[in-house]
């Protein structure tokens, strides 16, 4: 017997307001083109609003001004306002984590109050902030050295998913600031997240450690990716620096100060945060405004912190009706619920944009990807939208096709009034900037109009051609205009959409702030994880021997069939696939050192330590990295360290050719040539 209380009528879908809706869009915008509500003239200009310096055009969306009052009616009967003012004052609104959801206290102003369980939290924001101010300025200006005494100019930063793509995000729009690339002159900021070893190699590559500095950014000091990552490119600046570099360039963003003490950076050398800050909402937190100061100085992410608290403030005061953040997570939820639309598109007409339709997909897509109501009341409604997007006019030569005369898709388009590097050649008619935004102001328009086979008709297309070159029109968009992509204005469109998503949910009834979603996967990775190290553990007499991958039964260690056969033909392929024995000769070969330098050196020996070293384990030590150095003169330079290791890879690669050879003469018809189930 099912005793599970029944709370479908609490759902938002049930109120006035969404049944309103419903028979609104079925009844009228069903029914009416936007080339015909274009021509009302009192519509548009309701459509239109200024507010803290950004122009919102909402009037190419399928909505009259009665949707948008009806909207309102719907924010009500959610109670958003109410649910606003309970996550500004810290209440525990993240009711399956018991947490507050307090970001916006990480841009607040010294003299602002924001409360979580009875303490103003500002001071002790601005107390991280003070220790970023004072650390990025002793390493840019020098008085802080690496262990040779060389400035460090390069900053990596390890961290993954909100601890990644909201600092990318950021760094990427102020890249190619003229005020910002000042700042960063002779400077470098990379980011690694990805565990896949190509990332860290592309994240490594020429960079000298002597003038490297790391931040490894993990709030529990125990994410899997980032923590082996960290590890990978702590034994990096070992091995060429020795133990002592790790407290002199590696920092870390996390609040387990054990952990960190044992990864062997000074506490005093972490920068914490807070379990009121969610992940995909951390970036003005030491997540991103330490990598961002030591790139371009604490004053560049001052402004960015500044733009985003004036959005903050505009969210929670101004009235719906002219509420930038409200009005577009009201829309998004009219085109998701009513109209049918499953996706969004963020177009912004500028390069330095690039990185912010990835970070937004974050943000909305495990915010809004739910599908219970947040007392777990299974949602009757469609809820959360796919995100994607590119920067125009790279867009429209790729995925445009499909927006015209495909799928509906509503768009964001996302333009500036002045571009960050204004270019005009003398001859040109136009400006490259008037050029882009000649296509920003020109898509929206195509989108709402299209193009109907009487006009291609009275053109003179040929017949055959014109069920091609028709365009339905009646396709939504928005379009956001601001002054210049700025510290500044960046971090006001970051807070724009962070609010955007938080209103979205709020009406929906859904929990925001949570991501048990993406939990079931890692778990079952764990499993995989285990099976894979202990299939590593070669025997060495059998290292060079072809494996049936249907001699390996992993379907006994609980797998599917699939499953089971696609993971034995990954471990099967290992020692045998033309590939692996060109990666094994690529510029980066990494080893473990300790145990293995007074053992016997022999191929076996070596590939032994290279299967210890790809179960991940605890017990191995520092890898090496070797780059090319294959010369005797390098090998008699190098450190008595990479000289084991050194020969070691010769030894293996020497093994290597020896067993192609053999295979060779063998003949190798079975090579290359079977089919998955031979």
């Amino acid at each position: 017997m099912n005793n599970k209380k029944d709370n479908s009528e609490g759902l938002i879908s049930n109120s006035n307001a969404w049944n309103a809706l419903k028979k609104h869009a079925q009844d009228d915008i069903q029914k009416t083109h936007l080339k015909d509500l274009l021509q009302d003239d009192a519509r548009c200009d309701a459509m239109i609003l200024e507010r803290n310096g950004i122009i919102l055009d909402f009037s190419r969306q399928r909505a009259t001004t009665q949707t948008i009052e009806i909207l309102l009616s719907l924010a009500d009967a959610s109670k958003l306002r109410e649910k606003i003012n309970a996550m500004f004052g810290g209440e525990h609104i993240n009711r399956t984590e018991d947490r507050a959801v307090l970001h916006v206290a990480l841009r607040a102003l010294k003299d602002q109050i924001y409360q979580v369980d009875g303490s103003n939290v500002v001071p002790e924001v601005w107390r991280v902030l003070d220790k970023i101010q004072s650390f990025s300025e002793k390493i840019r200006n020098g008085e802080w050295k690496g262990v040779t005494g060389k400035k460090l100019r390069k900053v990596v930063a390890i961290g993954i998913g909100g601890s990644f793509l909201g600092p990318l995000f950021v760094h990427t729009a102020l890249s190619t600031d003229s005020s910002c690339i000042e700042k960063a002159k002779g400077r470098e900021l990379r980011f690694l997240a990805n565990v896949d070893p190509i990332d860290v190699a592309t994240s490594l590559v020429d960079l000298d450690p002597e003038e490297t500095l790391v931040v490894v950014v993990s709030k529990t000091f125990t994410t899997a990716e980032t923590m082996l990552n960290a590890r990978t490119v702590r034994s990096w600046l070992v091995s060429k620096l020795g133990e002592k570099a790790v407290a002199k360039h590696m920092v870390a963003v996390s609040t387990n100060l054990k952990l960190v003490k044992e990864f062997g950076i000074d506490p005093e050398n972490a920068f914490g945060f807070w379990d009121w800050v969610g992940g995909r909402y951390s970036v003005c937190s030491a997540v991103g405004i330490l990598p961002l100061a030591l790139q371009y100085g604490f004053d560049v992410a001052k402004e960015f912190l500044e733009g985003a608290n004036s959005m903050d403030d505009h969210f929670k005061t101004a009235p719906f009706s002219e509420n930038l953040p409200v009005l577009l997570g009201l829309l998004s939820v009219w085109n998701v619920s009513f109209l049918g639309y499953a996706a969004k598109a963020i177009l912004p007409y500028c390069q330095a944009l690039a990185k912010f339709a990835p970070h937004i997909q974050q943000v909305d897509m495990e915010s809004n990807g739910k599908g219970v109501a947040i007392d777990g009341t299974p949602l009757p409604f469609e809820a959360g939208e796919m995100d994607f997007g590119e920067p125009g006019t790279n867009g429209q030569h790729s995925f445009y096709q499909l927006i015209h005369q495909g799928r509906t898709i509503p768009c964001d388009f996302i333009g500036f009034k002045e571009s960050q590097q204004p270019i005009f050649i003398p001859g040109e008619q136009i400006s490259n900037h008037d050029e882009l935004m000649s296509n920003f102001f020109a898509q929206p328009d195509a989108l709402a109009y299209g193009k109907s086979a009487e006009d291609l008709r009275n053109e003179g297309v040929p017949e055959s051609l014109v069920p091609h070159k028709t365009f339905s029109g009646n396709r939504p968009s928005l379009s956001l205009f601001l002054p210049v992509c700025s510290p500044y204005t960046v971090g006001q469109l970051l807070a724009l959409y962070e609010h955007r998503v938080a209103v979205q949910g709020f009406v929906w009834g859904i929990n925001s702030f949570d991501q048990w979603g993406v939990e079931l996967g890692k778990v079952l990775a764990t499993k995989v994880r285990r099976v894979l190290a202990g299939k590593r553990k070669l025997d060495p007499e059998s290292v060079g021997e072809k494996k049936d991958p249907n001699q390996m039964n992993l379907q006994n260690e609980g797998f599917n069939r699939s499953t089971a056969r696609l993971m034995s033909w990954y471990l099967a392929s290992d020692l045998d696939s033309k590939s692996s024995h060109r990666n094994r000769q690529g510029i980066c070969s990494m080893f473990s050192s300790n145990g293995i330098s007074n053992v016997d050196t022999s191929a076996r020996d070596a590939m032994k330590a290279g299967a210890m070293l790809r179960e991940g384990g605890e017990e191995h030590g520092p890898l090496q990295w070797l780059a090319g150095n294959k010369t005797a003169a390098a090998t008699a330079e190098a450190p008595a360290g990479i000289k084991e290791q050194l020969r070691m890879k010769r030894q293996l690669m020497e093994a290597e050719r020896r067993r192609v050879a053999k295979r060779g003469k063998g003949g190798m018809s079975e090579a290359g040539g079977r089919k998955i189930g031979d």
